[in-house]
């Protein structure tokens, strides 16, 4: 993976049918209905037709990262004209209608706030766990997550085919629309005394993990309804990601089964 200064991750082991080239062919794709992660266009570009492609995708809430014509012939030696889309290997699922739908079967909704975990591999098995666990949806931001690929299907051994997949161009904004739609909001973090066995796993909650190099955003963890933390017994002071994930996404089961 290559991580860009924008928070972009671009999958440097994709091949080159996970990309479409050509802006006509990428519009068309988008008028298609395909399902598409990003959009890459050359820097110095700005012709009509570019204009053009960058209204679709802003309506699509497509995003769309400007790059040097160099990343662009990295992918393809073919005639891209300037336009690059990579394709998605999952289609990615409404919030509302997560929300709405386990409320109408009288599910009290359990979702997974990951806040710009990177690594695919954790991603993947953060899923895996989360599907076997009866997780109602995983949400991620669309910059700076990991990239959906074949490799986070594999990890996942195939979770991410069953699982829904939230892509929100917002975290912060979309964990407020969590709690107007009545889930608490847990950061699991190491930054407080409380143990997550004091908690309400059992009522509508959106369960937030971190990256492990940077933890929960601040204006994320600035506004979450409960703080708690993992127990830890020995001299390592935190686990992986994936596995606190597991451990969390667990507890809130154990309570749920009571």
């Amino acid at each position: 993976m290559e991580k860009r200064k924008d928070g972009f991750l671009i999958d440097k082991a994709a091949t080159e049918k996970d990309f479409i080239f050509g802006t006509r062919s990428v519009m068309e794709a988008i008028h298609a209905g395909k399902e598409i992660d990003k959009v890459l266009v050359q820097k110095e570009l700005n012709n009509d037709l570019i204009k053009e492609l960058l209204q679709l995708c802003k309506a699509e809430k497509i995003p769309v990262v400007r790059v040097p014509d160099a990343k662009l012939n990295r992918i393809t030696r073919k005639n891209h004209q300037g336009v690059v889309a990579q394709m998605s290997s999952i289609v990615y699922a409404s919030l509302d209608n997560v929300i709405d739908n386990c409320f109408a079967v009288g599910k009290s909704p359990l979702i997974l706030v990951l806040d710009h975990i990177t690594d695919v591999r954790n991603f993947g098995a953060i899923a895996r766990t989360a599907e076997c666990a009866g997780v109602d949806a995983i949400v991620i931001p669309e910059k700076g997550s990991a990239q959906i690929n074949s490799d986070a299907i594999k990890t996942s051994s195939g979770a991410l085919n069953f699982l829904p997949v939230v892509r929100v161009k917002n975290l912060f904004y979309t964990c407020r629309e969590l709690q107007k739609m009545g889930l608490t909001l847990v950061a699991i973090t190491e930054k407080t005394e409380k143990v997550m066995y004091d908690a309400d796993f059992s009522s509508p909650v959106a369960l937030i993990m971190g990256s492990e190099e940077d933890g929960i955003s601040q204006e994320i963890f600035g506004i979450v309804d409960d703080k708690v933390k993992i127990p830890m017994a020995g001299n390592i002071e935190s686990l992986n990601v994936s596995v606190s994930a597991g451990v969390a996404i667990y507890e809130a089961l154990r309570q749920r089964k009571k």
